[in-house]
């Protein structure tokens, strides 16, 4: 007898809908299985019979073929294990076939019959409601994440008798208690631990506000990490629809959290310098997120960035002016989502101490091939430049110069993101960092002297037109931080003294 099911493969960021077509027919007994598989599912028909065995169910020794179609979709991972068995049971008549209609199965199966969690349940739910299926069997511990999809009935089992038990009879298992599918994270850190760095504090607040991307030159022991690490505490939190697409990632990359939560504050990467290129950007012969997908809608901190290899670094030109990463493999073209903001930390110098020349003993040879192994394409594309200080003893001892903690300088964030959000209503834009060049002159009014200073500046710093749209970009938001409607001279002054990263090649 023949039998299908619904389950669906990981490609890129995506759950793609699978057939898994069960026939049991006359013939040598044996088990055939087809579909473009790789050797973790065609063990599945190892871990499948035993598991049916070991839970008192016996398929007759017949001739058996299954097929995971579409023939051209890579099939890899356990989580066929679970719709094959259901499969295979509808086609040896020991569950109605018509009680698998209009529902996608998912799980792995352990050989003593227990449903096992896989990663990508999420996405896996979300294209079973693109699919038009009302009905979701999956491991019980997946339910909490899939449930973030919504609008889906959700099955969770624990083992092959509960899949039976509900299949043949209708009992429906103990549903788990799910737990909360948003909550908003405790940070330990604040910039009002920040001591001094007030320039340098302001300008992570216009990036978190706009989105624009960030680059710290400083000596060691500056601050510059512990401000890094602080970005997140004053970003907006992420809208439901950036919720899912992130939650959505992480599922995929095996990263969602243990009970199930999406956390709404954005993501916060900050890889090892010695990460390889394919690590960094996502790859490898079957291509999963990288580092820069995990920090989609969030940040990427680079510490130490000159220390990147130049072809890490390099590698980030495409997503920072697209918003994504392209992998072409023979298996298919992958899209991974990378709109994120980067943010980077580097010494001036070997050893970190230049100009003091007290302390640097580098040479200018030194200096200049250390500075150069950032290119200036790439530092075309980080808006925002500022030397960070070393802190003075008084500085440390002293009262602080500004009251604003994290919290106040949140609620600023929020109140200019609140004035983006109004101006790019109906527009593929959320930041001002999205700006097309296009529409600058719609969005982006100036008064006549701010108009003058801008010429000014490009003629004298000889810029690229990218870096005439940044200031721009940059410009625009030091005027929504003010309330202010046009670019004014203050402004432009902002925005073109955080432009500085020329002077760092």
């Amino acid at each position: 007898m023949f039998s299908k099911v619904y389950s669906a493969a990981i490609c890129g960021v995506d759950a793609v809908s699978v057939c898994v077509e069960a026939d049991i027919s006359y013939g040598l007994p044996g088990m055939t299985m087809v579909g473009f598989l790789t050797a973790q599912v065609r063990e599945a028909q190892d871990r499948v019979r035993t598991a049916l065995r070991n839970a008192g169910i016996t398929i007759p020794p017949r001739k058996i073929t299954v097929n995971l179609s579409p023939a051209d979709i890579r099939k890899e991972g356990s989580r066929f294990d679970l719709p094959i068995a259901a499969a295979l049971l509808a086609a040896a008549e020991i569950i109605p076939a018509e009680r698998l209609r209009d529902t996608m199965i998912a799980g792995e199966l352990s050989l003593n019959g227990a449903v096992l969690p896989v990663t990508g349940m999420l996405a896996t739910a979300l294209c079973a409601k693109k699919e038009g299926l009302s009905r979701m069997i999956l491991p019980v511990e997946n339910a909490a994440e899939a449930s973030a999809a919504g609008e889906i009935e959700l099955i969770g089992v624990h083992s092959l008798e509960d899949l039976l038990a509900y299949l043949a009879d209708g009992v429906i298992p103990e549903r788990p208690e799910t737990p909360s599918l948003h909550r908003r994270k405790e940070y330990s850190v604040d910039f009002s631990e920040i001591r001094g760095q007030e320039t340098v504090k302001r300008a992570a607040l216009i990036a978190a506000a706009g989105f624009h991307n960030f680059l710290m030159v400083g000596t060691p022991g500056a601050g510059k990490t512990m401000i890094a690490k602080r970005i997140p505490t004053i970003m907006p939190p992420l809208t439901k629809e950036e919720q899912l697409e992130v939650a959505r990632i992480h599922s995929i990359a095996g990263r969602f959290h243990t009970d199930g939560t999406v956390i709404t504050e954005r993501p916060f990467r900050s890889p090892h310098h010695t990460i390889s290129p394919q690590a960094l950007a996502g790859g490898g012969a079957h291509p999963v997120p990288g580092e820069i997908t995990l920090a989609h809608r969030g940040v990427l901190f680079l510490d130490e960035m000159p220390e990147f290899s130049r072809q890490s670094l390099e590698i980030l030109r495409q997503p920072l002016e697209d918003r994504e990463i392209v992998i072409a493999r023979t298996a298919g073209t992958f899209h991974f989502p990378a709109d994120f903001l980067l943010v980077a930390a580097m010494n001036p110098c070997p050893c970190g101490y230049y100009p003091d020349r007290n302390r640097c003993m580098c040479s200018p040879t030194a200096v200049s091939r250390y500075r150069q192994k950032i290119s200036r394409p790439l530092l075309d594309r980080i808006d925002l430049s500022t030397q960070v200080q070393r802190v003075t003893y008084d500085m440390l001892t002293g009262a602080p110069e500004s009251e604003d903690d994290s919290g106040k300088m949140r609620e600023h964030v929020i109140e200019a993101v609140k004035i983006q959000k109004e101006r790019f209503d109906g527009t593929a834009c959320t930041f001002n960092s999205e700006i097309p060049s296009s529409d600058i002159p719609k969005y982006c009014p100036m008064t006549p002297d701010a108009e003058a200073l801008l010429k000014r500046a490009y003629l004298g710093m000889e810029m690229t037109a990218r870096s005439y749209h940044r200031i721009i970009r940059v410009a625009r938001t030091c005027a929504d931080l003010d309330g202010e409607e046009m670019i004014r001279k203050k402004h432009i002054e902002e925005a073109v003294f955080y432009r500085v990263a020329e002077e760092h090649r």
